[in-house]
């Protein structure tokens, strides 16, 4: 069921969200070659901690960390570890807050040191495509009108969107309807309407989109091993312009 949220609901989101987005902020920050990841865990967890928020991810359907940290070929779900992140690295952080009922959830997506022109054009078409598909959030257009704004400017670019994951509402759980596809399925999908709550969130590789999930049963990476990227926000339909919340 598609869920409508309320203007003071979505104000609470507002307010986890931006907790959200300092967090982001601060692990983006520690992001550097030599760093195991496992540091990046312990500091999601303490900035948490220290702000009265619980992590959305730890634990849910069995995940074991608070903070998703993906490498290169990884496109989500890397788990944090002993893994070092090397100079030249693609790296992509996600993290969900939840706060007085409701879960936000953004992800960014780092170069560490010196990394390729190709990745870091990844990067910048990456986000690129989530300001794109955001523009396009809008009451009385449909969730189609995203995905396709997010596939088109991705492959005009030369790269490849991920089919096999998606964005998603988000609110009360961590996962609502409706699916948000980065590409353009078989018809429009839902309309926007006012107080809908979405994670819009494009995983874009440098080379074929089809992934597969590793042993770990969570991370899944490219099937080529082509460099992956991943941003997202979690956005409100308003009556006007969409609402970034994290």
């Amino acid at each position: 069921m598609i869920l409508i949220k309320s203007p003071e609901e979505i104000e609470v989101m507002r307010e986890g969200g931006g907790i959200l987005t300092e967090i982001l902020s601060v692990v983006k920050d520690e992001v550097r070659a030599g760093i195991p990841t496992q540091v990046l865990e312990d500091l999601v967890v303490a900035e948490m901690e220290r702000r009265g928020v619980t992590p959305s991810f730890k634990g849910y359907q069995g995940y074991p960390a608070s903070v998703c940290v993906s490498i290169n070929d990884e496109v989500v779900h890397g788990i944090p570890g002993q893994r070092t992140v090397g100079d030249g690295d693609v790296v992509s952080i996600d993290l969900g807050v939840y706060h007085k009922g409701f879960h936000t959830d953004a992800a960014v997506s780092v170069g560490v040191g010196a990394i390729s022109k190709r990745a870091a054009s990844l990067i910048d078409v990456t986000h690129g495509c989530l300001i794109e598909g955001v523009k396009h959030a809008r009451a009385g257009n449909y969730v189609g009108d995203i995905s396709l704004a997010i596939q088109r400017y991705v492959e005009i670019a030369g790269f490849s969107v991920v089919r096999e994951y998606t964005g998603h509402g988000v609110g009360r759980a961590l996962h609502e309807e409706p699916q948000v596809p980065n590409f353009a399925g078989n018809g429009k999908g839902p309309m926007l309407r006012v107080g809908m709550t979405l994670a819009i969130e494009p995983m874009v590789t440098t080379g074929d989109w089809r992934t597969k999930v590793e042993k770990n049963n969570w991370t899944v990476t490219t099937r080529d091993g082509s460099l992956s990227a991943h941003f997202e926000h979690t956005i409100a339909i308003t009556d006007g312009e969409p609402v970034v919340v994290a």
